[in-house]
């Protein structure tokens, strides 16, 4: 059996048994038909769970209720590096919310919280952009916003800032203070 791939069902949950030789066409539940390339994708702003066909998540797929744009990422996404002279542009003029994490290099709980923030901006790199800030290399923009203490993690949005989280906080932590932000995008 190691070459077959179990899918579950969305619509009527049923698992279905497929040969890994066709399991690059279009498969259908053996149940109720239903397509088994499709992901529910849940909105950030309004709640509602959206089925979307694998083939069409490079198309930028709408909310079927509120038409915001749902978040897809297919690919890694990195943080952006910003710097005092490329901040006003990535940050302060950024169409889209914007997370900063304020780091140096010789600090162990921001090496500890780099993974998250990576893993925040692959979760999220339709919603938000991800950088970080490198306040060592960066003293204008680290002083001109306070931070004195590291990790520092700045929420901006339309260009203001509105929140701010010191210290290694655990994803979830991150997480919510993020959807805050963007819920509204």
């Amino acid at each position: 059996m190691p070459d077959n791939i179990i899918i579950r069902c969305l619509k009527c949950g049923t698992k279905n048994r497929i040969p890994n030789k066709k399991f690059h066409g279009r498969s259908v539940c053996g149940k109720c038909g239903t397509p088994l390339d499709e992901l529910i994708i849940p909105c950030l702003k309004c709640g509602t769970k959206n089925r979307v066909a694998d083939d069409k998540l490079d198309k930028k797929p709408l909310c079927g209720k509120c038409g915001d744009p749902l978040v897809v990422t297919q690919q890694k996404t990195k943080p952006l590096d910003v710097t005092d002279n490329t901040f006003a542009r990535e940050v302060l003029a950024s169409d889209i919310s914007v997370l900063i994490d304020c780091w140096a290099p010789w600090c162990g709980p921001c090496r500890a919280l780099s993974p998250i923030i990576d893993e925040l901006a692959s979760d999220y790199a339709n919603g938000v952009k991800v950088a970080k800030l490198n306040v060592d290399e960066n003293p204008l923009t680290a002083s001109q916003y306070g931070i004195q203490s590291i990790p520092t993690m700045l929420f901006f949005k339309e260009g203001k800032l509105v929140q701010r989280l010191t210290g290694a906080l655990p994803k979830e932590e991150i997480e919510k203070n993020l959807l805050r932000i963007i819920k509204t995008n």
